[in-house]
């Protein structure tokens, strides 16, 4: 409104001599060319001296995309007013020119102007997209100075930039102390939740914001949806599936990717695909993420088809695209497939292939048990590629086939690049177990204690009937422990009389003063699973997110316990999701 009624005091004060020119601007629209003609004629007219029309210049110079004109058009105004300044931060703030709203701010304090909530919303708008906490920080104490603090446009915008920086309990004060909230800031607050890897209170201020009958809206529920992917929540999912459907709510680029990946992440691809095949408009960031939900879930062949009709009849394949599809050849053993990717990123699309392609691409070699292939492959790397990641990937090849010689030349690598990384040495001594090499186990466990490294502590969570319970190895502190651990230990009867056998050697290595099987029984994702059982009819599918990749015998008695129970279950571990059902695994062991 403010700025409406300062344009039109500009119009009004120009006169109507110039309205020919003024609509030859708006023609122009934002195109350069068009634009540096517009000017020109204004100087041959004598027509640039008019305020109205060279702020409009300015302004459509700056949503052209030329920051470098903008600033040679402001450079050229003698004693610019507010509406300028005010249209000239917006401008850049709104079209990715952060840091010059945050120049043309300080050069409107230098003038003496003082700023207005117009200002201070677009100015701190910019901050919060450059996380420049300093200026926010700075602009913030202006607002009040200037009498702007009670403005909800401006709370919000502080509740955005605050978000967006990480300072969630400044966020939260300016939150809760605004008298009206409006749409924007509940989204700022929930988003900057789920952003900072906090989506339980996330999903708690959504609840709060339902309660409040504030109606979400398409950036709500796209938050609320990445929240219940991070959780996998598929019952409020659903609901928020529900919601959208029912109130006829557009299933945009971004609310259809947070639909696809939060059912991808919830164990339900085929809920996924229908949401993909019913979306109006598909981009490359959402074929890429049906195509990563078919690879997470060990449905590589599935993933190569929609690949191959994306090349046909979608938008090229960006890098991140191909990263999925490599990802699922490599879990899948397709590896014809991924090799055939991966030449035609650059032959077909001019992409060059980064870090994440090569790790990609040793996995799949190593997986598929071509150890000399994928340390062929290594060795024709440059120095700069050699990351981590690429020799943890040869590592777990290493570990899965046994190949101790080769795995320890390059855990040296890993070891030398990462030494204070405990998962490194985990998995060096899983290598040494599978081997049967314990005293080289209890040399890298003692590498561990000198250096003072301790594994990270596994938990998996089972969501039934709308709450969580979370399990961690040898857990007592349910109030049914006694209860699940005698279930538990009945299961793994019926599995050993089924043909199941503990990985003893597994759990040597793992555990100090416990038993062996003991420690085996009674890890997380056991313990959620018979829980799951105990409280759910037959028939009744169990999901349970393991915040750690599965180990090698959870995975062994669970297909064991799918097959005695004649459940599904499904595991979402720290990389991909494991179907259990009949006695077999959606990975087919290639996780």
């Amino acid at each position: 409104m403010e700025a409406a009624q300062l344009e039109g005091k500009h119009q009004i004060a120009e006169g109507p001599s110039q309205s020919a020119e003024y609509q030859a601007l708006l023609r122009a629209g934002p195109h350069l060319r068009l634009l540096r003609q517009a000017h020109a004629h204004l100087v041959v007219t004598g027509c640039h001296r008019s305020r109205a029309l060279l702020t409009r210049l300015i302004i459509l110079a700056c949503t052209a995309g030329s920051i470098t004109y903008t600033r040679r058009l402001f450079s050229s105004v003698v004693d610019p007013d507010s509406f300028l300044f005010n249209s000239l931060i917006k401008a850049s703030s709104k079209f990715g020119f952060p840091l010059d709203a945050i120049i043309f701010y300080r050069h409107m304090l230098l003038a003496g102007i003082p700023p207005s909530t117009y200002t201070f919303t677009s100015v701190i708008k910019a901050c919060a997209d450059l996380s420049a906490s300093r200026a926010g920080i700075a602009i913030h104490t202006h607002v009040f100075v200037n009498g702007h603090g009670i403005d909800s446009f401006v709370q919000s915008a502080l509740v955005t930039f605050y978000a967006k920086s990480s300072n969630l309990g400044i966020a939260r004060s300016v939150f809760d102390k605004m008298p009206d909230r409006t749409i924007v800031a509940w989204n700022s607050m929930i988003s900057g939740y789920e952003q900072n890897g906090l989506p339980k209170e996330a999903l708690e201020l959504f609840h709060e914001m339902r309660a409040k009958n504030m109606n979400p809206d398409s950036a709500t529920l796209a938050s609320v949806l990445a929240a219940c992917s991070q959780l996998g929540l598929l019952n409020l999912g659903i609901w928020v599936h529900d919601y959208i459907i029912s109130n006829n709510i557009e299933v945009n680029v971004i609310l259809g990717t947070s639909l696809i990946n939060m059912f991808s992440r919830c164990g339900e691809v085929k809920r996924a695909r229908q949401v993909f095949d019913n979306m109006p408009k598909r981009n490359v960031i959402v074929w890429t993420a049906m195509i990563s939900g078919y690879g997470t879930h060990g449905y590589g062949r599935q993933a190569m088809e929609l690949f191959d009709q994306m090349k046909a009849k979608g938008p090229p394949p960006n890098t991140v695209t191909f990263v999925t599809v490599l990802s699922a050849c490599a879990h899948s053993g397709l590896v014809h497939d991924g090799q055939r990717a991966f030449t035609s990123m650059k032959q077909d699309y001019g992409l060059f292939p980064g870090v994440e392609h090569h790790v990609c691409m040793v996995d799949m070699l190593g997986r598929a048990g071509l150890l000399n292939q994928a340390h062929h492959f290594i060795k024709q790397l440059h120095g700069k590629d050699l990351v981590p990641a690429i020799w943890t990937a040869m590592l777990g090849a290493c570990k899965m086939h046994k190949n101790l010689d080769l795995a320890v030349e390059v855990a040296e690598h890993l070891l030398y690049a990462e030494p204070d990384n405990p998962g490194h040495y985990v998995l060096l001594s899983n290598v040494f177990a599978s081997a049967g090499r314990m005293d080289r186990v209890e040399l890298v466990r003692n590498m561990m204690i000198q250096r003072g490294l301790k594994k990270q502590v596994g938990y998996s969570i089972i969501d039934l009937n709308n709450k969580s319970y979370l399990f961690s190895m040898g857990d007592k502190s349910h109030p049914e422990t006694n209860e699940v651990y005698q279930y538990l230990d009945e299961l793994i009867l019926r599995c050993k009389e089924a043909g199941y056998l503990p990985d003893s050697e597994l759990a040597m290595h793992e555990v100090e003063e416990e038993e062996r099987e003991y420690a085996l029984r009674y890890h997380s994702e056991k313990l959620a699973v018979a829980f799951g059982l105990m409280k759910t009819s037959d028939g009744v599918t169990l999901r349970i997110v393991k915040n750690l990749r599965i180990c090698e015998d959870c995975h062994s008695a669970i297909k064991f316990i799918s097959n005695v129970t004649s459940r599904e279950i499904i595991i979402r571990d720290k990389l991909r999701f494991h179907h259990f059902k009949d006695g077999s695994c959606s990975c087919l062991d290639y996780w």
